[in-house]
């Protein structure tokens, strides 16, 4: 469980952080909503870049599997680069409405995501990948710092 435990504790720290943006957007406070809109947006798009990166070559290299579950991830991340896009120029021109009516459509897709990558993809990784392999990726994973 060494994969799904990391990436689902990513993905909670992610989901924080959109819901703390979302409040402060709802209050009001852009100069916080920014702050956080970044955070999350950075976070976000960091774990994109974990995955695509090094988990999911590490997962299609031990399965053979490279038209399956990684191919839809990737296009589903995406997806959500534009519509985090998006919400961050509605944050830029304050616009309130804007940016949570495109918050609501990323949430979804981020809840349907994550819960195919948590209940699927994570779990194949644990099955399929040798412990000292999952190591050596979730290694690599942490010194990523830039997307």
């Amino acid at each position: 469980m060494i994969i799904s435990d990391y990436m689902k504790k990513e993905h909670r720290a992610c989901d924080t952080l959109f819901a703390d943006a979302e409040k402060a957007v709802m209050d009001g406070d852009f100069e916080k909503a920014d702050k956080l809109f970044t955070d999350f947006s950075d976070e976000t798009l960091r774990h994109f870049h974990k995955e695509e990166s090094t988990l999911f070559p590490t997962f299609e290299e031990t399965t053979g599997m490279r038209e399956g579950p990684t191919q839809m991830m990737r296009h589903e991340h995406e997806q959500m680069r534009d519509l985090i896009s998006r919400m961050g120029k509605a944050l830029e021109d304050k616009d309130k409405d804007t940016y949570l009516g495109v918050a609501e459509l990323l949430m979804i897709l981020i809840q349907q995501h994550n819960m195919k990558e948590e209940q699927m993809l994570y779990a194949m990784c644990d099955r399929s990948i040798s412990q000292e392999v999952k190591e050596d990726t979730i290694s690599q994973m942490e010194q990523l710092r830039d997307w």
